[in-house]
C-alpha cells in the first residue's frame, strides 16, 4: 500500500446536492426555495427570533433575561427538619454521613442544612454546612451544640 492508494471507506464521503441544475435533477426550477417571497432570494430570509410583527418572546419575558433563568452559582442544600432528628438520643452527634446512613438525606452529595420545622428535646452535637435561625433557637435551648463545617 502506498499513499497514492489510500481512500475513504465506501459511503464516507457524499457529494453535496446541487440545486437548481435543471428540472431533471429534482431540484431545478425553485431549488427547494418555495415560489417568490423574502426567503427565495438570495441571502433573503428573516434574522433570528423574528416573529413576523408579534411581540417577541424574549421582550414577552423581561424578567427572565441575564445568564439562564436561574442563578448560575446557586448552592443546592439537602434540608433536614429537627423532627427528622426524633430517633437520635442524647449527646449522639449528628453529621451528614450518618444522617445518610439513617436514610434521612436526599440527594447525592449535597451540602446539609439544618431546618427549624417540628421541635428537639434532647441535646445533641449538630455538624451541618448550615443551620436556620430558628433551628439555631430550639437546638442551643435543648441544651445542643452546632458546628458548621466549611463548603468545599
Amino acid at each position: 500500500m502506498q499513499l497514492h492508494d489510500l481512500k475513504p471507506n465506501e459511503g464516507a464521503k457524499k457529494s453535496k446536492r446541487r440545486v437548481g441544475r435543471g428540472t431533471g435533477s429534482g431540484m431545478g426550477k425553485s431549488a427547494g426555495r418555495g415560489t417568490k417571497g423574502q426567503s427565495a432570494r438570495t441571502s433573503g430570509g428573516v434574522r433570528l427570533y423574528h416573529q413576523g410583527g408579534n411581540l417577541p418572546f424574549y421582550r414577552k419575558l423581561p424578567f427572565l433575561r441575564g445568564e439562564g433563568f436561574t442563578p448560575i452559582n446557586r448552592v443546592r442544600y439537602a434540608e433536614v427538619n429537627l423532627d427528622a432528628l426524633t430517633g437520635y438520643k442524647k449527646g449522639d452527634e449528628v453529621n451528614p454521613e450518618n444522617l445518610k446512613e439513617n436514610g434521612l438525606l436526599k440527594g447525592k452529595g449535597l451540602p446539609v442544612k439544618i431546618m427549624g420545622r417540628g421541635d428537639i428535646k434532647v441535646a445533641l452535637m449538630i455538624k451541618a454546612h448550615k443551620v436556620t435561625e430558628g433551628a439555631r433557637q430550639k437546638i442551643e435551648e435543648a441544651g445542643g451544640t452546632i458546628e458548621l463545617i466549611e463548603l468545599g
